[in-house]
């Protein structure tokens, strides 16, 4: 192996495209390369990706980062995969053919069959720290097993296993195709307990789901085999999930600060260390498990950030593309927009509504709706930062990365709604950042090289305070609606 300061790949596959980068362990980008993937709704509740082109996606995205570094491309020591938690894959357990298409987290197709398990919603929260939603695993494998000829004839044969995107990933990327399921991404799944930390013979029961379909549980490090990067072989030692991933973008998770990660939906996590907390409408979520400890969050999930503004400016006559860039803009013009009820990809935490229609309150332009729509997003942040206050959780601080930090109405709305500081790091690429620091062993002098961030201080805004408290009116009328329609 060259000399020289290491190096490490880690892999993002995320929603809108496949990122590689190489770090080293001060936390310096030295090489980074994209390759978008196209996402697929073919119908309200369907969202997916091919299998093949998302693998190819990454497959490049590697050899272009490694090919950037030059002679440097033999300091590459180790490598990390991080992904979508709650995406899906059926395969090939001999060729490693996709069966499936990529079912994405945002799919929710098997909405009506998992609502015959609802009288026992508590139990599964109880079980495996999630809401029994269909943006999780168990109802889209059902999916695939009750529906699609290329499963069933494979399980017919023996030849069948179905599992997180990361699982798929590592089979067909790494040497020895090894059969893996990391917990952050495994938890995902409702197949899952926290206690066994396997998966669970109660909720394998429950979905009607055989183990030997899945593969092996085990933790987020260790030896999954060797890539080839670009005709080196370089061994993956971490596999987890983006948003476990992301906590860790600025060294060790300071339980003092809520990270909110905004990208094609928007998370908000709260560190509670090795003691798992549960609350009702929110998600009780690893970040980290290897041989010696377990990290685990408090977290609530907007299901419709990046992909409702997506959403909303192709409704409204808008270039989806340029859109974005123009929100800071439109925001200083719009005094006064309407509100927006956000149900892009299902109502999230802390209410889970998977159907439920998203619309606009009064009225406006189009540029003022998509104010309306940006300012949603941080109204249902701000509900889960409620909820997570009545658990006895109280950050001093909140850090945003991802995407939507780039909006400088979104981040100061955030600050001000919610009455604490924020940090913006210049950094906002969370989880390849985080991911890297896991492959590099939580390096010391990380921190050195991580933490440029701009800091807003909140002010004192009774107009947003005025929104918010007409929009938490408008969502809870919308609600009680729906319930009374229900009866």
């Amino acid at each position: 192996m060259s000399g020289g300061e290491p190096l490490y790949l880690v892999i993002d596959q995320g929603g809108h495209a496949s990122r590689a980068h190489v770090f080293d362990a001060s936390g310096r980008e030295h090489a980074a390369a994209t390759e978008t993937i196209a996402t697929e709704r073919t119908g309200r509740d369907r969202v997916e990706h091919d299998a093949d082109e998302l693998l190819g996606s990454v497959r490049r995205a590697i050899a272009a980062a490694v090919s950037a570094l030059g002679p440097a491309r033999r300091r590459v020591r180790a490598a990390g995969l991080a992904t979508q938690r709650s995406s899906l894959v059926c395969w090939d357990r001999r060729t490693g053919r996709a069966l499936s298409r990529v079912i994405s987290w945002q799919d929710r197709r098997a909405a009506t069959w998992l609502a015959q398990f609802e009288p026992q919603h508590g139990r599964v929260h109880e079980l495996t720290g999630l809401v029994l939603s269909p943006h999780y695993g168990a109802s889209k494998l059902r999916w695939c097993l009750d529906h699609l000829e290329p499963v069933q004839r494979a399980g017919d044969a023996g030849r069948l296993v179905c599992g997180p995107l990361a699982s798929f990933l590592l089979f067909r990327l790494a040497s020895g195709q090894p059969l893996h399921a990391d917990p952050c991404n495994a938890s995902r799944t409702l197949l899952w307990g926290l206690a066994e930390r396997d998966w669970c013979d109660e909720l394998l029961g429950l979905f009607g789901i055989a183990r030997d379909l899945l593969p092996r549980c085990g933790p987020n490090s260790g030896e999954f085999g060797a890539l080839d990067a670009d005709g080196m072989r370089v061994p993956i030692t971490v596999c987890t999930g983006d948003q476990p991933a992301a906590l860790f973008a600025f060294g060790v998770p300071d339980e003092r600060v809520a990270s909110i990660n905004a990208g094609t939906g928007a998370f908000i996590q709260c560190v509670t260390g090795a003691r798992p907390i549960r609350s009702p409408g929110l998600l009780t979520s690893l970040a980290w498990v290897d041989a010696s400890r377990e990290r685990y969050v408090l977290e609530g999930s907007v299901n419709g950030a990046g992909s409702a503004l997506a959403w909303a400016a192709d409704e409204l006559g808008l270039n989806p593309d340029a859109a974005p860039a123009r929100l800071d803009e439109w925001s200083g013009s719009q005094p006064n927009p309407p509100l927006f009820l956000n149900g892009v990809s299902g109502l999230g935490a802390p209410y889970w509504v998977s159907d439920f229609p998203s619309d606009f309150v009064g009225d406006g332009t189009p540029e003022a709706k998509m104010v309306a729509v940006l300012e949603s997003i941080a109204f249902l942040l701000r509900r889960n930062l409620d909820a997570m206050s009545e658990r006895g959780l109280a950050p001093a601080t909140l850090r945003l990365t991802g995407g939507l930090a780039a909006s400088e109405h979104f981040s100061r709305t955030l600050a001000d709604l919610c009455a604490l500081p924020l940090e913006r790091p210049l950094a906002i690429e969370a989880t390849a950042r985080g991911l890297a620091y896991l492959v590099a062993g939580e390096p010391e002098r990380w921190t050195v090289a991580a933490t440029e961030s701009r800091r807003l201080l909140p002010r004192d805004d009774p107009a947003i305070r005025e929104r918010y408290a007409r929009w938490l009116e408008a969502m809870h009328a919308a609600l009680e609606r729906r319930a009374r329609k229900r009866v």
